[in-house]
């Protein structure tokens, strides 16, 4: 490492609402950091898209910002992570046909449903690692081939975002192991495009990126790049994986029975595991870090995108500091929230049922319960929601001995405590790491010699602080874990109904006037 001193490598994670570029030394100190907020735009219910020039420009220029930090530390290369599950079109010369299509965009629920259902549908998870689930790329591009046939037609590449980022900077057209595996169109196995995934998607290989390994060194940037960041053309960068086992990584829960849980707008829990496993039930995913580590777990749609809903919803009063009064609120009720649970599924659901159909619901209210109860009771539901994912994994056939958190609710004690509670074991709350960014760094510090092993994770995240369960909590959220769980089964029909129902009930009365700041038209 000593031939090293001094230099820096730059992860780079493209986020679904942001770009962050992060300059790390090999001992894993934070020499710089840039990050760039882009929108979402949702031109129609179930639509999530974003501009991919857009996030082009917030690479490039996070880039520069960092660079012109790092002197008189060396670049020594750029390492990339990037949110899972998006799609976008190209034409012939590699210019955008569509937006980007992000994990959260919904539109091809109905084909992903459909394929679920289908006599080949687990068998199609358990070979791809990516459940069917409106998130995945290949109930996307189903969409795009019955319901805009003329673009599906015209469009010569299928790429991810992270790989058109890549074909701009490095001239590349190339996309990881670790991005296809949740794409629901590679085979996990044999690291190759799955032929039947292709066949229900309408198109091709040569309409795919190369894959290559999370590992691989492209041998430089492009002129334009060179000028637009600031870096040496030839700077070498190395292609990177997902953000998910990334997220693991910049953890450093990379040791087996070692799990990764984050909750910011959405959720998550992950272990890492040594070669492609897959649930035989199909509740969990497997998606590859490199070709001897794996993550598997679930993901959960309404994390803190449930306390936000909370706040407008049932506290629009606490104007002065929303999020730490809305807290605050929910402390004044007791855990499980006097019997009172909440299904927090605002945004759908994925894990570990997989379905876009499932909508929120408050179950048990009584004439004594109030707004501190409801507040709390969501919380606890997405809470209750990890359990459940955890439950899968270990389902699975996962040991999980250790859990790691990190995520915007950290920095709330209640929910902290409640986390650890629900999950019944301890949780560690690593102190200032980076994330994904990290994990990027990392992995391409090992590709370009920098460092062994990206094993020297677990020993350069230091926990900061370690919650141990409170055992009369955890024996209520115990209790109330497998009521919650049959909920959804006993909710279903009425899920499925008012989803039908939905295009005729609108949200406001004709003759309501418009909320001040929304959109109108």
């Amino acid at each position: 490492m000593s031939a090293h001193t001094g230099q820096v490598v730059l992860g780079v994670d493209i986020g679904t609402t942001s770009t962050k570029t992060v300059a790390f030394d090999p001992t894993g100190v934070a020499i710089a950091t840039a990050a760039i907020r882009y929108p979402l735009h949702e031109p129609a219910p179930g639509y999530a898209e974003q501009d991919p020039e857009e996030i082009v420009t917030a690479v490039l220029t996070t880039i520069s910002q960092v660079v012109s930090q790092t002197t008189p530390h060396p670049v020594a290369g750029v390492a990339f992570s990037s949110a899972m599950h998006s799609l976008v079109g190209l034409d012939p010369a590699g210019r955008p046909l569509t937006a980007v299509l992000t994990w959260a965009d919904s539109r091809a629920s109905t084909q992903a449903e459909r394929i679920r259902a289908s006599a080949g549908g687990l068998a199609l998870h358990r070979r791809t690692g990516t459940p069917l689930h409106p998130m995945a790329p290949l109930p996307k591009l189903v969409w795009f081939r019955e319901r805009e046939p003329e673009l599906h037609e015209r469009a010569a590449h299928w790429v991810g975002i992270k790989d058109y980022v890549l074909l701009q900077l490095c001239e590349a057209l190339v996309t990881d192991h670790s991005l296809a595996s949740a794409s629901g169109l590679m085979d996990i196995h044999q690291l190759a495009w799955d032929p039947e995934a292709l066949g229900l998607a309408g198109i091709s290989v040569d309409q795919l990126p190369e894959l290559v390994s999370t590992t691989t060194v492209l041998p430089g940037i492009s002129a334009s790049a060179a000028a637009a960041t600031g870096l040496p053309p030839e700077t070498p960068v190395v292609v990177g994986a997902g953000d998910g086992p990334l997220a693991n990584l910049g953890l450093g829960a990379v040791r087996a029975g070692v799990a990764a849980c984050s909750i910011g707008t959405s959720g998550a829990i992950r272990v890492m595991v040594d070669k492609p496993m897959v649930d035989p039930l199909g509740g969990v995913f497997c998606y590859a870090l490199t070709e001897d580590r794996w993550v598997v777990g679930g993901a959960i749609n309404n994390g803190g995108v449930v306390l936000g809903w909370a706040g407008d919803a049932l506290a629009p009063d606490l104007v002065d500091e929303p999020e730490r009064r809305l807290l605050e609120l929910a402390a004044e009720a007791p855990a499980g929230s006097g019997g009172l649970l909440m299904l927090p599924y605002l945004l759908s659901e994925r894990a570990p049922h997989w379905s876009a159909v499932p909508r929120g619901a408050y179950v048990g209210l009584t004439r004594e319960h109030h707004r501190e109860h409801l507040v709390r009771a969501a919380l606890e539901g997405v809470c209750q929601q990890l359990g459940l994912v955890l439950q899968a994994t270990r389902a699975a056939g996962n040991e999980i001995h250790e859990l790691r958190a990190t995520g915007g609710f950290a920095q709330s004690a209640l929910w902290k405590q409640m986390l650890a509670d629900v999950l019944d074991m301890d949780v560690g709350f690593p102190a200032g790491h980076e994330g994904s960014s990290f994990g990027a760094a990392l992995l391409g510090m090992q590709a370009l010699g920098i460092i062994e092993t990206v094993d020297l994770a677990d020993d350069l995240v230091r926990l900061d602080e370690v919650l141990t369960p409170e055992p009369a909590a955890a024996a209520t959220y115990r209790a109330l874990r497998p009521v919650l769980a049959e909920l959804y089964e006993a909710l279903l029909p009425t899920f499925n109904a008012l989803r039908l129902l939905a295009p005729a009930l609108p949200l406001t009365r004709p003759d309501a006037e418009p909320t001040p700041g929304a959109t109108v038209g």
